[in-house]
């Protein structure tokens, strides 16, 4: 079994940063796209930033500038840097991950529970 645990929410006012990690964990053979979700209440979840393997990233439009992604493959923890934080960045940010358990080229997808992101104006 694999569990992804995030850290690093929490309040914070307008214009500022906060870091959220993500940390893997279980039996975890390699770990290939990584990527930041998030849903604000009465929101779908979308995905907002996306990291592969070997490092390219992608941006949603409304966080291009503002939000840095990043991996640590040899801990098997993914970031993300939140700066300029707008009110509407506020949501409950989730980390996913897919992985391979063993040696096979099966896939799955897994979730952690979540961290609340509060932007105050």
């Amino acid at each position: 079994q694999v569990q992804l645990v995030e850290s690093g929410g929490g309040l914070v006012q307008s214009g500022g940063s906060l870091r959220l990690s993500c940390a893997a964990s279980g039996s975890i053979f390699s770990i290939n796209d990584m990527d930041w979700y998030r849903q604000a209440p009465g929101k779908q979840r979308e995905l907002v930033a996306t990291i592969s393997m070997s490092g390219p990233t992608n941006y949603v439009d409304a966080v291009k500038g503002r939000f840095s992604i990043s991996r640590d493959n040899t801990k098997n923890t993914l970031y993300l840097q939140m700066n300029s934080l707008k009110p509407e960045d506020t949501a409950v940010y989730y980390c996913s991950a897919t992985v391979r358990v063993d040696d096979t080229y099966i896939w799955t997808r897994y979730w952690g529970q979540g961290t609340q992101v509060t932007v105050s104006s």
